[in-house]
């Protein structure tokens, strides 16, 4: 499969967002790109956990409708949602209705809620797993990485759910924590400037 693909705007990009249009705006705008802000690392790790799986382009498409349905992702709010809430999700056609993954959610809130009280920030702890250098060649995408799995065991032992070294590297990709655009993407060079340029919590 070519790495590569030209876009309709004769744009190079990474092969998997071709042939859908909002993934294209997706890797262009968000997809490798660095985040710090916490309500959007925990939607990320809470999305990442539905697609266990299923495909990104099956969550990308109800994420509107995600977003609604957990108060935007403030853990603050999720943590304290109750049984009504999982009948109410359940029950709710818009998204992904697996009462192990919603019940995942609610309580990775509350672990959300720990870490932010331990270490100041989500983003703080989180990005303090992010690796220093490139752990494989620029084109070759692994499964999880040394990274990937400790800050997945990290969490695990912290009793968050749905945070297994491969989701977890999924996660480290979309939100910036390492840079696998594609060589020859010509997001590859920008989001490498954006991290650059990143503050990291």
């Amino acid at each position: 499969m070519a790495k590569i693909f030209t876009g309709p705007d004769g744009q190079a990009r990474c092969f998997w967002c071709a042939g859908w249009e909002p993934y294209l705006a997706y890797h262009d705008t968000e997809w490798g790109y660095p985040v710090a802000d916490d309500i959007r690392l925990f939607e990320k790790l809470s999305l990442e956990g539905f697609q266990a799986g299923l495909s990104w382009r099956t969550i990308l498409a109800k994420r509107e409708n995600f977003r609604a349905g957990f108060d935007g992702f403030d853990f603050n709010i999720v943590a304290g949602y109750g049984p009504q809430d999982v009948a109410r999700l359940l029950g709710d056609a818009g998204i992904v209705r697996h009462r192990g993954k919603i019940e995942a959610v609610i309580n990775n809130a509350a672990r959300a809620q720990v870490a932010v009280a331990r270490e100041g920030s989500l983003a703080r702890w989180i990005w303090s797993f992010a690796p220093e250098v490139p752990e494989h060649p620029p084109g070759e995408i692994p499964a999880k990485t040394p990274a990937s799995e400790r800050l997945s065991k990290a969490l695990r032992k912290d009793g968050w759910k749905f945070v297994g070294p491969t989701t977890i590297y999924a996660f480290m990709q979309a939100m910036g924590m390492v840079n696998d655009h594609m060589p020859g993407c010509a997001h590859r060079a920008r989001a490498e400037a954006a991290r650059a340029r990143f503050m990291a919590p």
